[in-house]
């Protein structure tokens, strides 16, 4: 079955619509005239709800009410940086991408009248933690650890959308910059109070986007029917961990003069997540999605940062 051509206003099943991203991305599709619908993790859907049931740790979905959904924004998955990666946290890392992902992709596969187009996240992360000063693009090959192959495996889940005629975007995020949430939710007090500091050398690249551009380059991966396939979704303009660090702390108009001590953060959250999060360098350019015309509302880290903190 060969997914319909996009249309400017269609139904939009969003995935992970509570979570960082989700939750702007869901008053800006609605902003550009899409009726937004939720993906639920609930058996049932109450009534007047715009919402389909679904159970990604089972693999279940609605598949009855996917019908007539012109496309698809999937963003689900557990926070990779939030606790310590012991086997059973690597496991529901995983799992909770993969399971969900290729559950989704299976149902869209095997409906009569498919969505046109499918956007599937992932991450930076693909390059691996340390893939030194090369600015890498999308032709870049993934790297060996362990947040590398999630995201092989994340991607590779949503194969099954575009064998059946739907176009698959998949979009490698970096780091994203926007209010109440991500790195700078955790950085904003430590830092507001003049404690904020590099992290280890203070070399390591930071492939960064804002909130606007990301929600905006998902809008246009929605759009655009030449973007297939991978997508970095980062600023043009990656910076060194020590010039972010800079650059907040000026916007801020405080001092960042004191680095941050490592062992606690080891101790907190394990060597392995700090070093393959926390420590990750990616120096990651947007090639596809700046070739396919997309306009960036933040191309520098200052022009970002003025708009969330000024």
């Amino acid at each position: 079955m060969v997914a319909a051509a996009y249309r400017d206003r269609v139904d939009v099943l969003v995935t992970g619509s509570s979570g960082f991203i989700g939750s702007a991305l869901f008053p800006a599709l609605t902003a550009a005239g899409h009726r937004p619908v939720r993906a639920l993790r609930q058996r049932s859907i109450p009534t007047g709800v715009d919402g389909i049931a679904w159970d990604p740790d089972a693999g279940v979905i609605d598949t009855a009410s996917l019908e007539g959904i012109g496309a698809v924004v999937h963003l689900a998955g557990v926070g990779i940086g939030d606790k310590r990666w012991t086997d059973a946290r690597k496991r529901l890392i995983l799992e909770s991408r993969t399971t969900g992902t290729r559950a989704l992709a299976d149902a869209l596969a095997a409906l009569q009248r498919p969505p046109a187009v499918m956007v599937s996240a992932s991450a930076v992360g693909y390059y691996g933690s340390d893939s030194g000063e090369e600015p890498l693009d999308e032709t870049a090959p993934p790297g060996t650890d362990f947040v590398a192959d999630v995201c092989r495996q994340w991607e590779a889940a949503a194969a099954p959308a575009e064998v059946a005629g739907i176009r698959l975007v998949t979009i490698r995020s970096g780091v994203v910059l926007g209010r109440g949430g991500g790195i700078l939710g955790r950085l904003l007090t430590p830092f507001k109070f003049g404690l904020g500091g590099r992290i280890g050398s203070g070399e390591q690249w930071l492939s960064w986007i804002s909130m606007d551009d990301e929600v905006g380059a998902i809008l246009h991966a929605l759009r655009s029917e030449s973007l297939r396939g991978p997508v970095n979704l980062t600023a043009p303009d990656p910076v060194r961990n020590k010039d972010f660090v800079t650059a907040l702390a000026s916007t801020l108009h405080r001092p960042a003069a004191i680095p941050t001590p490592l062992l606690p953060l080891k101790a907190l959250y394990g060597a392995e997540l700090v070093e393959g999060v926390l420590l990750a360098s990616q120096r990651v350019l947007p090639r596809v999605l700046t070739e396919d015309g997309y306009q960036f509302q933040h191309a520098t880290l200052n022009s970002a940062l003025r708009a969330l903190l000024g």
